[in-house]
């Protein structure tokens, strides 16, 4: 450490440091420069750690003078509440002295609850509804209470209808401010959440979390009525619909309801006739972007959806769990005309046409109905002439997948 060829000379005489970090600090000496003030008492300096051992003799001091009285304190809170005693100093409002406590970053109001710290006495008081569990705002609409005010006033715009936040985009309007910001990042295609297992990235927490139960497996939102789990609760929220049988969500064309909002929306599609989303490969047109890409699986012959019991692929997922139902034998959805049993709700709903013999599936080219959707799509093919089924020893192909299956079993010398 001492040895002449270690020793770094400064430029003005003949000192020398060990360092050079030393040397450069040095240097500042001759140069008059003071990097380092002082913000209590303005005395400037030019190394860091003379400035750091000053700062330690300010520590307890009272900087702050009040000139009235002339009361000492030492932090500037203290000081700027004491000035309101004096006369002529009572102007000073209590969001003055809020917005201060935030630019300083106090937060002097403690919860003795759980020890989170605020900086404003109506903060903690929001906060400590959560440990009390109390509601003090009621929706005069619906009798639903809330902790505080801000989120009641954003629950009565349900019942409103208003939606003041206006995407300046696509003109699309919000209930909330933060439903708002998520949707702008459709148009800037920013992915805030990116999973830490395989990199994925989403626009919306809620699709990362989804997305993070494929990794784990976890499913901690169960049903306690036939005992299925779900990732989110929200699609338990929507499964336990099923059960009670609430169907909330009305269609004003033909007054028939739903559980789900998202099946009235594909539903009203029903009554326009609209197809927006079209097959690149065969052209065929869908009302619902999800029977799209159902739809386009045919042409590739991806079955993402495996049986985890027998191995079996499916290219839906709700066809997935129908037959996962076989290995349990779980019966949920009973017929109140008949008592029949179904793994499924679609199935029940299609059975229970047997008994009304409701025919909503109506053909729009030539008014044929169908209890149906299936019906109805394989109806279809006879004015279009579309058949999806191919032969892969032959290539014939049928518009129904029963006769590509009859006409296999002619390759195979299998009796049809």
């Amino acid at each position: 450490m001492h040895n002449q060829e270690n020793m770094v000379k400064g430029s003005e005489y003949r000192k020398s440091f060990s360092q050079k970090t030393t040397l450069t600090s040095h240097q500042k000496t001759h140069k008059g420069e003071n990097l380092y003030v002082c913000s209590d008492c303005g005395e400037s300096f030019s190394d860091l750690s003379n400035f750091t051992s000053h700062r330690e003799t300010h520590k307890g001091e009272n900087l702050y003078i009040c000139p009235e009285c002339g009361k000492r304190f030492s932090d500037h809170s203290s000081f700027t509440s004491h000035q309101r005693i004096h006369p002529g100093e009572k102007s000073i409002s209590h969001r003055t002295i809020s917005h201060q406590r935030v630019q300083a970053g106090e937060k002097p109001f403690q919860c003795l609850e759980c020890g989170m710290n605020f900086n404003r006495s109506t903060n903690l008081i929001s906060h400590q509804r959560i440990h009390t569990g109390e509601k003090p705002f009621e929706c005069s609409e619906c009798g639903r209470c809330f902790s505080q005010n801000s989120s009641l006033t954003c629950h009565q715009r349900i019942h409103t209808g208003e939606k003041p936040y206006e995407c300046s985009e696509c003109g699309n309007n919000f209930r909330k401010r933060c439903q708002l910001t998520a949707h702008q990042r459709i148009h800037t295609g920013e992915k805030r959440y990116k999973c830490l297992e395989c990199g994925m990235r989403f626009i919306h927490k809620g699709q990362l979390t989804t997305h993070q139960g494929t990794h784990t497996g976890e499913k901690p939102y169960k049903c306690l009525e036939c005992g299925k789990s779900f990732t989110i609760r929200s699609n338990l929220n929507c499964h336990q619909i099923i059960h009670t049988g609430e169907k909330p969500y009305e269609c004003l064309e033909c007054g028939k309801c739903f559980s789900r909002k998202k099946v009235l929306l594909a539903h009203q599609i029903t009554h326009t006739g609209e197809k927006p989303y079209k097959c690149s490969d065969c052209g065929k047109r869908f009302n619902q972007k999800g029977n799209l890409v159902n739809h386009q699986r045919i042409h590739t012959g991806e079955k993402l959806y495996a049986c985890s019991e027998c191995g079996k692929s499916f290219r839906k997922k709700s066809s997935l769990i129908g037959h996962e139902k076989t290995h349990t034998e779980v019966k949920p959805y009973i017929c109140p005309e008949c008592g029949k049993a179904f793994n499924e709700s679609g199935k029940l709903s299609s059975h229970q046409r047997t008994h009304t013999g409701e025919k909503p599936y109506k053909c729009p080219d030539c008014g044929k109905c169908f209890s149906r959707t299936c019906h109805l799509a394989n109806h279809q093919r006879i004015h279009t002439g579309e058949k999806l089924y191919a032969c892969s020893e032959c290539g014939k192909s049928f518009r129904k997948k029963p006769s590509l299956i009859r006409h296999e079993k002619t390759h195979t010398g299998v009796n049809p």
